[in-house]
């Protein structure tokens, strides 16, 4: 028989979680490796305290590692996937061709747009944020504006598809979770998700742009693009391959290796580079151009699987621990037991999106913080009378759009260093990822709003 975790003891478990996590990588500005790692030490030797085994305990942080293999499978890919982009000239293609089309006075809205757009048709933040989002980036570096406003339109961008579009993993997850129907979940989600556009749209529109833009500097960076790679239209298939793949919901696996194996083809028969030693090293460590322009070296040198192991030791880590809680029962303990004095059904909706957002910065992931606060949360929906629609739309506002904004998050890892942007700096700049919830909770507190939204029958009312 297994043991059962007091909520005491949860609750101390949590406590020193949050707690040191927030000195060590909040105050102490320390990087999230080691704070993860030796809070993940501290869980052990206190669930140990308090009676479990080391096989338990063991068993746990295995099956947390077990859910880590498919993100770090999809990172490395994603890594190697970057550099053969960069060696067969997709990526410069796109900054050479964008420098003309993308106003940079309006840049921030126009990635915000663009990311939408290839978002909503791949279904995945990642796939857009490490191809398209890359560019985009590098053309905001190349003109001067800051890398932490440009990171938060692209990301916001990026996260709308995973939010919104039919194509996307969590978009189908979460009304499963919740017992509805793919399409009822996307229409009650625009009740959160219009708003937190607009907003997140004007932001960007007005935002402060600096007097650092440096419009002269464009003619030299295309010279040297042009120096250093063919530029060709036919650099761009291998992109519209992996679109066409994610459209056609072949799995991401598949999908990053069309990506490869296209941008190593366009390679050879546009770059001229057919040496196979080059295209191992290229995808093993990265792309390495002889281009004399520092800006545009410092754009174009990069990939590879090596440039990804920063991101897929901090999830080995995170996962432990979130394997940690998860199979311990540390999170049902501290839930369960919060949930019973709940007596508003507005409190309910209130504690489901935040635990949700409590075990996305316990566990840095996002299918966690969407399957275990609606597992907990679905049946007393049911008996309270509240809609799925409105369980599915507060896990997806506070699971899938929470998770970049957590430095040890699988998602928060990714944009990170693929961007070259910390989490906490671009945080306050990804402004859809955090109007959302907000938005969501304001539809709970507010009778007003919600009667407007879904009607008096389905009013989460006090």
């Amino acid at each position: 028989m297994e043991r059962q975790l007091s909520f005491s003891k949860s609750m101390i478990i949590i406590v020193f979680i949050l707690a040191l996590l927030f000195v060590s990588i909040f105050l102490l500005k320390a990087e999230p490796h080691l704070p993860l790692l030796v809070t993940t030490i501290g869980t052990a030797v206190l669930l140990g305290m308090f009676g479990f085994s080391w096989k338990k305990i063991e068993s746990a942080i295995i099956q947390g590692i077990q859910t880590a293999i498919m993100p770090i499978l999809i990172l490395m890919l994603i890594g190697i996937l970057i550099a053969v982009w960069m060696m067969s000239g997709t990526v410069p293609s796109l900054l050479y061709y964008g420098m003309d089309y993308i106003n940079p006075n309006y840049f921030a809205v126009s990635a915000l747009y663009v990311t939408i757009i290839v978002s909503m048709f791949t279904g995945s933040s990642f796939t857009t944020v490490s191809t398209i989002g890359v560019a985009l980036m590098g053309i905001a570096l190349t003109t001067g504006i800051s890398p932490t406003l440009a990171a938060g339109a692209i990301i916001s961008g990026a996260c709308f598809g995973d939010k919104m579009s039919p194509l996307s993993d969590t978009t189908n997850f979460a009304p499963a979770v919740a017992g509805i129907s793919l399409f009822t979940h996307i229409r009650n989600m625009a009740y959160t998700t219009v708003p937190a556009l607009v907003i997140t749209t004007l932001f960007f529109l007005f935002a402060p742009k600096g007097n650092s833009i440096d419009l002269s500097s464009i003619k030299d960076i295309k010279l040297a693009l042009q120096d250093g790679f063919h530029i060709h239209w036919l650099t761009l298939l291998s992109p519209l391959a992996v679109i066409a793949c994610s459209i056609k919901r072949i799995p991401i696996l598949p999908t990053l290796v069309v990506g490869i194996v296209s941008g190593l083809l366009v390679t050879a028969l546009i770059q001229q580079q057919t040496e196979i030693d080059v295209w191992f090293s290229v995808m093993q460590s990265g792309y390495n151009s002889n281009i004399a322009n520092e800006m545009v070296a410092s754009i174009v040198n990069r990939g590879g699987m090596q440039s990804m192991m920063w991101s897929v030791s901090l999830i080995l880590i995170a996962l432990s621990l979130g394997g940690l809680i998860q199979h311990c029962g540390v999170i049902e303990a501290f839930f369960r037991k919060l949930i019973q004095p709940l007596k508003r059904k507005s409190s309910i909706v209130l504690m489901s999106g935040a635990s949700s957002i409590a075990v996305n910065g316990m566990t840095g992931e996002q299918y966690l913080s969407i399957l275990l606060p609606g597992q907990m949360f679905k049946d007393e929906y049911n008996r309270r009378g509240i809609p799925a629609k409105t369980l599915s739309r507060t896990l997806e506002d506070c699971g899938t759009l929470v998770n970049p904004l957590i430095p040890w998050g699988v998602s928060g890892a990714f944009f990170a260093v693929t961007l070259g942007v910390p989490v906490i700096e671009y945080a306050p700049y990804a402004t859809f990822l955090w109007l959302s919830p907000f938005i969501t909770f304001a539809y709970a507190l507010i009778p007003r709003l919600q009667r407007n939204s879904l009607g008096k029958d389905q009013e989460i009312s006090r």
